[in-house]
């Protein structure tokens, strides 16, 4: 069954900034130089945020009634269809990652036509992984989560390999287990071609900042990611090692306990979305108020999720994440910082961008300390979990903080290694990554059930099988005989 996609190629300006395919949207053909290309391809990556609606689906949101109310947070803690296009709604992530895909596939075909195309190959490697980068945060945004069972017959998004030359044409959703098979093979095809070499070439252009590329590290920290989500668990290790290859793994996680402590509020924005922060992989520039918005949104973290996400620290000491309360009573760790483009040189108007970490390196160790106990190495486990704990506990010490089997039992109260050792890495996670939009990808993963109440009293449940738990379509993408809606 065929469907429409052609919004896609129209919405290619979206993005806001003056990137390449702003200024010459029909001037694509012209791509005629290794440096055209690799020019082309800073805008391979949705440019667009994605935690702010995935913090408010999350449990990592409640009722906060001195918080402003938003459309876009308000659909999203009660698990709505949305009902706006502004940035940081489902429907312009949807967009912004379609429009890299676009860019994606312009490198690509010109990489193909091209008569020195053999010396673009890391061009061609970075298109492809930032490709299938796009497609996979689609897939598990707005379709059902990979179940080896059921993904070849549940819908997933349509993989798009072309570039876009008519205003519109005609598509279909693939299945997931297809989405995830193109995925792979763009991943596979793309990793061993990349080269962090092209990337310092351009002086101090955009595509000369590794940081905002698939690097090789980049490269195998998404691949561990993917295989997580696959339950490969023997690919996510092998992965995440060669992000880890010959490096003291510590020096690579941010120095919660040591530097940052002694940031200010200020300081720790500045710093936390730095490209010379080692422990960013991939960064994204993003259009988006979520620097703003996220300190005074209605629905987002209070006090008692505050309580909820870090109590863990019972368990493994005091942790030295820089945890402020803002105006609206929401607890927040001042990771964002705003960067505001001016119109004109004197204009008072102008458009919102935060950087976003896509890829850190927190998350590939705890990728890979899952891996471990999915595969039952506990010990291996347990050993990247304190790797972890080693650089968030203030006055760390090993024989005081160290997390150990019998601790996990006691906090959770689960007698089963697997099970218990799971538990805490996914609260630990959830700690790691506040803000940042990561929980709502454990919710899913671990089909976790989520509770929501308001001010007034209302209790909302999201259980593990509510067909909400999956982001409805945008709705250009299903009016006039589009792509098929997901169940309501």
């Amino acid at each position: 069954m065929q469907r429409y996609l052609g919004f896609i190629f129209t919405l290619l300006l979206l993005t806001g900034c003056e990137d390449f395919l702003s200024k010459e949207p029909d001037n694509r053909a012209n791509l005629d130089s290794k440096e055209k290309i690799a020019e082309l391809l800073v805008t391979a990556y949705p440019e667009a945020n994605y935690a702010a609606f995935c913090e408010a689906m999350s449990d990592n949101a409640e009722d906060n009634p001195q918080g402003q109310i938003q459309p876009i947070n308000a659909d999203a803690y009660f698990w709505r269809d949305h009902s706006t296009t502004d940035q940081d709604s489902p429907e312009y992530y949807w967009n912004a990652c379609y429009a890299a895909i676009a860019a994606s596939n312009h490198a690509l075909r010109a990489i193909r036509t091209a008569p020195d195309s053999m010396a673009m190959q890391a061009l061609k490697g970075e298109a492809l992984v930032a490709r299938a980068y796009s497609h996979f945060m689609l897939v598990n945004l707005f379709a059902q989560t990979y179940d080896s069972a059921t993904a070849s017959t549940n819908p997933g998004i349509p993989y798009v390999t072309e570039p876009e030359t008519v205003s519109f044409k005609t598509y279909k959703r693939a299945s997931v287990k297809e989405v995830y098979n193109r995925i792979e093979r763009d991943l596979l095809d793309g990793l061993p071609l990349i080269n962090d070499q092209a990337y310092q070439t351009n002086g101090g252009s955009s595509s000369g900042v590794p940081k905002y590329h698939f690097t090789k590290a980049a490269s195998h920290a998404f691949a561990s990611r993917f295989y997580l989500f696959k339950k490969e668990y023997t690919k996510v290790i092998e992965h995440a090692n060669q992000v880890f290859i010959q490096q003291d793994i510590k020096t690579l996680l941010r120095p919660w306990n040591s530097t940052y402590r002694g940031y200010s509020a200020q300081e720790l924005s500045l710093n936390y979305t730095k490209s010379s922060e080692k422990a960013n992989l991939l960064l994204c520039e993003t259009a988006s108020n979520w620097a703003r918005s996220f300190l005074g949104n209605r629905y987002s973290t209070g006090l008692q999720r505050y309580r909820e996400i870090f109590n863990t620290q019972s368990m493994v000491g005091m942790y030295s994440y820089s945890v402020l309360r803002s105006s609206s009573q929401a607890y927040i760790i001042n990771k964002f910082r705003e960067h505001f483009v001016r119109v004109g040189t004197n204009a008072n108007t102008g458009f919102i961008y935060t950087m976003l970490p896509l890829i850190s390196a927190e998350e590939v160790l705890f990728n890979r300390a899952e891996a471990h106990a999915m595969l039952f190495h506990f010990n291996e486990s347990l050993a990247d979990i304190n790797i972890w704990v080693s650089t968030r506990v203030t006055n760390y010490d090993p024989a005081v903080h160290n997390v150990t089997f019998n601790k996990l039992y006691n906090y959770y109260q689960k007698n089963v290694n697997q099970q218990a050792i799971v538990a805490g890495i996914l609260d630990f996670r959830r700690v790691e990554f506040l803000h940042e939009g990561m929980r709502w990808f454990d919710v899913l993963r671990h089909k976790l059930p989520v509770r929501h109440t308001t001010a007034d009293g209302q209790i909302l449940e999201l259980s593990s099988t509510d067909p909400r738990r999956i982001i409805q379509l945008p709705v250009q993408a299903i009016a006039s005989g589009g792509l098929e809606p997901n169940p309501r």
